[in-house]
């Protein structure tokens, strides 16, 4: 009887079950909530909320920096982030992403971050070379993969011009035969003429020991870097063209780099003493290296030894407006990353552009 029993039971569930379930889901609407996913047609897009990305076009930009640690090129790459920070949040999405990399001071590192940019087939290149003598390499790169590229902050060989008004340099053709390819930045001969000029329109003619002559210490930044050669001869071209006698006691690489700066001053003002009467150094970096060398020296600037350098680092022109700095001269790392931006944004565009953009120097001195 009991067994009998439990096959009602059984037979009763399977029933129930059968009736509730329903075997035949194609007879269920698409657009259930009960669980069923609600997907579009694939020629239908979906809804996205409103949200301009879908829509809106998107680009990706790689930026090669020599050197994270570099004090200005700090600056400057902080400003290409703003900059394209600025422009998403106009759109109101992402449409411009940026990948920045260091090439920690390395060619070899950086050509092989600009080819994993083409590989990734980034949309446009930004590049602040290690070694200017490798411009027409990169030049070639992107050229050959249809990238455009802007070259920033160190100038490539120039464009100077033969007799008969022919481009000497290669990489300069390569640049100017390309409407693809740019550089952005400032004219270092500029930067150079300014520091010269600076000592020049001193009272004492930077002669600050009085013997008749300018004797100075030069602490160079790479002497591969045509930043660090036009600073470094245009400088002393100005004193010369101001009528300025003058005589070189130490002429050294610092590599741009704070400590060399300070032991390569260090260094001179043990060797020469009261002999130097001016420091020039190609950048703000090496200058605050020298400075301490010199206040370690028991030397004052503006007193008995003048020092100069390049960037207008905050630091530095506090350093000139309370004496310790003669001056330096600004190098506008929100005016040239900036235009660097608009630029890239421009070749983005499809925009013509020119292959040179220059963005002034100015002189800093004591208020």
């Amino acid at each position: 009887m009991k067994r009998m029993l439990a096959l009602v039971l059984a037979l009763m569930m399977c029933f129930t079950l059968a009736a509730c379930g329903g075997g035949d889901t194609g007879n269920q609407p698409s657009n259930d909530n009960g669980g069923a996913t609600d997907t579009p047609p694939a020629d239908t897009p979906a809804d996205t909320g409103g949200d301009p990305a879908a829509d809106g076009e998107t680009y990706n930009i790689g930026v090669a920096i020599y050197q994270f640690n570099d004090n200005f090129m700090t600056l400057y790459r902080q400003d290409i982030q703003a900059y394209f920070d600025a422009e998403n949040e106009a759109a109101g999405y992402n449409k411009y992403n940026v990948t920045l990399v260091d090439s920690n001071n390395d060619m070899a590192t950086q050509t092989n971050q600009i080819q994993t940019f083409i590989t990734q087939k980034m949309d446009a290149i930004i590049c602040n070379l290690v070694q200017t003598s490798s411009a027409e390499q990169i030049v070639n790169l992107c050229v050959a993969a249809d990238i455009p590229l802007v070259l920033i902050n160190r100038e490539p060989p120039g464009d100077e011009k033969d007799a008969d008004g022919n481009i000497v340099d290669e990489t300069a053709k390569v640049i100017l035969d390309n409407p693809k390819v740019c550089y952005v930045g400032a004219d270092a001969r500029q930067s150079g003429t300014y520091q010269g000029e600076i000592i020049a329109e001193l009272p004492d003619h930077g002669d600050v020991n009085g013997d008749g002559v300018v004797s100075y210490v030069m602490i160079i930044g790479d002497p591969e870097n045509s930043d660090a050669q036009y600073r470094t001869e245009y400088s002393i071209k100005a004193m010369n063209d101001a009528g300025i006698a003058v005589e070189e006691l130490v002429a050294q690489v610092g590599n741009w780099d704070t400590a060399q700066g300070q032991t390569i001053a260090a260094n001179a003002l043990t060797q020469y003493g009261d002999k130097i009467d001016v420091i020039f150094c190609n950048n703000d970096a090496m200058a605050l290296g020298a400075y301490a060398s010199i206040d370690a020296a028991g030397r004052t600037v503006g007193e008995n030894i003048y020092l100069v350098g390049v960037d207008a680092l905050d630091e530095c022109v506090e350093m000139v407006n309370d004496g310790r700095m003669t001056g330096t001269v600004k190098n506008d790392d929100v005016g040239q990353a900036n235009k660097a931006c608009e630029v890239t944004i421009e070749l983005l565009e499809g925009n013509s552009i020119e292959n040179y953009y220059w963005v002034d120097y100015t002189k800093v001195v004591k208020e």
